[in-house]
């Protein structure tokens, strides 16, 4: 499968998790935020969905994060039920029991058992979810249920995130067409290790869900388990995929497979860009590439360690052309390289070659690096695997926005 480039049987479209078929959704304030902002939110199918879902490795990890890798893969999920302002994260017995209560009280609203409901928090760790806030919340949430109100939900589970962030794609598999739309919440505490950063996908293609599970799986390694923001894997990461086949596309042939992988693929690494480019106190998005690796787990873990370089992100804020942290980085790595032929280029300007600098304009390059997106290429000169991983640079406001979160 070929990164980066969308195939022509693709077409990029407006929208998110209510772009497939037969999704409805919607966002409300239910007083869980001390800011009054949109704080709860609801994804509904109208048909049954097959569904997958990576999580947290994260050793401390919400309840919500248990109930949903408990349940998946699944083929019965009808629902997400989501709430932002509370993690309910670190509470212990009574944690994992709202968890449930909050899948009866969404079940109980859009008559679904609650097993056919998948629940998950994003906020501040440590406090107990406000359930009769949610419950009372409830019939204004489900009677706004909508295909227009998907921006809703996009905003209802935002925590530090400035912008709501969705993405969708239109694709065709024997003349039919088929859609797969999301929207995700990541600005802070973001470095997923799945398999606060949550992700949801919605399809109208008809697809098993084993098939799902792998492919959600392999997707999600090559896109959101690159992204990095800050290092710090959350309690409560998750991306969720649900399939309820209302386009009547069925996802079978090793084509069609390849197909739907791709398409997943250029949602869920649009959504990885989006989260980079809106991570706390970020002034760019970063965007680093790695080709000529041996294996694809070679050219991760360069474009990882480039990533998760504070001292990379420190100097791209300052718009530093010092490409020594990089290439440090890729030494680090564990990742294999040719002395001779590996080469790294900094906004396209040539910096590295032969374990040598090579001459530039340190003017000239200072200036691109002042871009809201700045690339680095990095080809270890070994073989023809790749990678891409996201991030974002370190900036003065990073500190502050953490410093002053929980109070």
């Amino acid at each position: 499968m070929k990164q980066e480039k969308t195939p022509a049987s693709f077409r990029v479209i407006s929208g998110g998790v209510t772009k497939a078929a037969g999704f409805k959704a919607g966002g409300v304030k239910a007083g869980i935020k001390v800011t009054g902002k949109k704080d709860l939110a609801l994804l509904f199918s109208e048909k049954p969905c097959s569904a997958a879902g990576t999580f947290t490795t994260n050793a401390i990890r919400a309840s919500s994060v248990d109930w949903c890798s408990d349940l998946l893969p699944s083929s019965g999920i009808r629902a997400i039920f989501c709430n932002s302002g509370c993690a309910n994260a670190c509470t212990g017995k009574r944690g994992k029991e709202d968890t449930e209560k909050m899948a009866t009280i969404a079940a109980e609203a859009l008559g679904v058992k609650k097993e056919a409901v998948l629940v998950a928090s994003t906020g501040v760790i440590g406090k107990f979810l406000p359930l009769e806030k949610m419950k009372a919340a409830l019939p204004s949430l489900s009677g706004s249920l909508s295909v227009k109100n998907g921006k809703e939900f996009s905003t209802a589970i935002m925590t530090t995130d400035l912008v709501k962030k969705e993405s969708a794609v239109e694709a065709a598999i024997g003349g039919k067409q088929f859609v797969i739309g999301g929207c995700c919440k990541g600005s802070g505490m973001i470095h997923p290790n799945m398999a606060t950063m949550l992700a949801f996908i919605t399809t109208d293609a008809a697809i098993s869900p084993a098939r799902l599970n792998k492919i959600a799986k392999r997707v999600v390694d090559m896109t959101f388990n690159n992204l990095t923001v800050d290092g710090d894997t959350s309690t409560n990461d998750m991306v969720l995929v649900l399939a309820n086949g209302a386009s009547g596309v069925k996802i079978e042939s090793a084509a069609a497979l390849d197909i739907f992988q791709n398409a997943l693929f250029t949602v869920c690494n649009d959504l990885c860009k989006k989260i980079a480019a809106d991570g706390e106190g970020a002034t760019k998005r970063v965007e680093i590439r790695v080709s000529g690796a041996v294996t694809e787990k070679d050219a991760k873990k360069a474009a990882k360690a480039v990533a998760t370089s504070n001292l990379t992100k420190c100097a791209l804020f300052g718009n530093d052309p010092n490409w020594g942290r990089i290439s440090c980085a890729v030494g680090y790595s564990g990742a294999a390289f040719s002395k001779e032929k590996m080469t790294i280029l900094l906004c396209g300007v040539p910096v590295f070659k032969n374990l040598q600098p090579v001459p530039f304009n340190e003017k000239k390059l200072h200036t691109l690096l002042k871009k809201k997106v700045v690339e680095i290429d990095i080809d270890l000169g070994k073989g023809k695997a790749s990678a891409i991983a996201h991030t974002c640079d370190f900036s003065y406001d990073y500190v502050k926005i953490n410093a002053e979160y929980h109070t």
